[in-house]
């Protein structure tokens, strides 16, 4: 028995638009929440530090890459600006020393590949412990 002529049932339907108004409120809110940030460069002045004077400790290698690139191993030169010759000259260096510490003086103007390929050859001689050395910030 049908009381409801000429009623026919309606499909059931889900309404999207305010699911579709909750997200847009969601995404408007991350929109501004978020700090968006640009790093064009950045500026770097090395070497200074205002940490203080290490005690010399005897078994240490100190290395100098000068600016145009030159390396001195505990103020000799190397033969070759290669990390093959550098290693060389720090296992010479090194002797029967046990563990010595390997002290790279860069200038602030030496290329990066410089002071890369005395890392390498540091890694390459088996010296493991490797240190920056750098100066006292000028204070006026």
């Amino acid at each position: 028995m049908n009381f409801q002529r000429g009623r026919t049932r309606e499909e059931l339907e889900i309404n999207l638009i305010p699911m579709i108004d909750v997200l847009l409120v969601i995404l408007i809110f991350l929109m501004v929440t978020t700090t968006y940030s640009k790093f064009s460069g950045l500026e770097i002045n090395l070497p200074t530090a205002d940490a203080q004077q290490a005690q010399e400790q005897p078994n240490e290698i100190n290395v100098v890459v000068t600016a145009t690139g030159d390396v001195l191993v505990n103020k000799a030169p190397v033969g070759g600006r290669d990390a093959d010759s550098i290693s060389v000259a720090l296992k010479r260096a090194a002797g029967d020393a046990k563990e010595p510490v390997v002290i790279i003086n860069a200038d602030a103007k030496a290329t990066h590949q410089s002071v890369v390929d005395v890392m390498q050859a540091a890694q390459q001689a088996g010296l493991s412990h490797i240190s920056f050395a750098t100066q006292q910030a000028q204070k006026n």
